[in-house]
């Protein structure tokens, strides 16, 4: 595991969305992070809805196909603000 990644989900829950979300498991190229651009951007917690979750996973897709140096240093400060703030959506 990293730092920075597309957050793991549970088996379980890729296996739901598997068969309606046809990019969810090229999340699985990359290592999974303790936290990711898809958190920092409020799509944490339980994901209850199939638009929630492609949004997700749409965050995910972009961090993998963009990533730099930069974008890792910009969510983990977007990490840090959040733990600030705190969330409703995180547990």
């Amino acid at each position: 595991m990293s730092l920075i990644g597309p957050r793991p989900h549970p088996i379980k829950l890729n296996e739901d969305f598997a068969q309606k979300i046809a990019t969810l498991t090229s999340r699985h190229y990359v290592k999974p992070g303790l936290s990711g651009l898809a958190q920092c951007m409020g799509y944490r917690g339980e994901t209850k809805t199939l638009e929630a979750m492609e949004n997700r996973v749409r965050l995910d897709r972009y961090y993998i196909e963009n990533w730099t140096f930069w974008l890792d240093i910009k969510i983990i400060f977007l990490t840090i603000i959040s733990i600030l703030r705190g969330s409703e959506k995180a547990y």
